[in-house]
């Protein structure tokens, strides 16, 4: 099994790989594949195989093609209320020092940042408003260190689910780095009318927390 995404490829696709040559490329390139927001978490190969992902897989995906440019394959998870929402996964970049992020997303408000943000809690906040459930509760809580995928290489990741399973295991292992603390959670407005209508434009409802099977409401 091919170890890196790119070698896996015909020349044809490195060719298209390689056109996705800045964060906002890649950023564009998953704005263009359908949302689906399945069981199945996807190599970067699959995704770019198959045409679709998730949160989870899109970062990944952009984790190694950030790493094409010369950028460290990182993510972060933004972690919400237990039971109130999904995970949410950042594929994680830097200039000058400074922190950016591509994510795959149903929801607008929640993918391309810019590389302005002097933290990771500065990033991750950037986050809090738009990320919220179809009760309109504001649910983003903590966010996790990040996770360096080039220790999963020789599991090729990049390729093949058995890395994407050590991947996912572990990221969902970091512990949860609090964003806000409990008394200011309790205090916290629903999203107003005006914010939902902004927030839910082009969003597929039928895959968002809450109208899924698997969230069980």
């Amino acid at each position: 099994m091919n170890q890196y995404l790119v070698d896996a490829l015909s020349k044809d696709e490195q060719a298209r790989l390689a056109a996705l040559d800045s964060p906002a490329k890649i950023q564009a390139y998953l704005d263009s594949l359908p949302y689906r927001a399945e069981e199945l978490d996807r190599s970067p190969l699959q995704v770019w195989r198959d045409g679709q992902c998730h949160c989870l897989d899109g970062a990944l995906f952009a984790a190694a093609a950030l790493r094409r440019l010369g950028f460290p394959a990182r993510v972060i998870d933004l972690v919400p209320e237990p039971g109130a929402d999904d995970d949410h996964v950042l594929a994680l970049y830097q200039v000058d020092g400074l922190y950016g992020a591509v994510a795959k997303s149903n929801y607008p408000g929640l993918r391309f940042r810019e590389p302005v943000h002097r933290t990771l809690r500065e990033l991750a906040l950037t986050y809090f408003e738009g990320y919220f459930n179809l009760e309109n509760r504001k649910t983003l809580r903590a966010y996790t260190r990040p996770l360096d995928l080039a220790r999963f290489d020789r599991y090729a990741w990049e390729t093949g689910q058995e890395g994407v399973r050590r991947v996912v295991a572990r990221l969902y292992a970091l512990k949860p780095i609090p964003l806000i603390p409990p008394e200011a959670a309790a205090r916290l407005t629903p999203l107003d009318e005006r914010s939902l209508r902004a927030n839910l434009v082009g969003v597929d409802l039928a895959e968002s927390f809450g109208s899924r099977p698997d969230t069980g409401q």
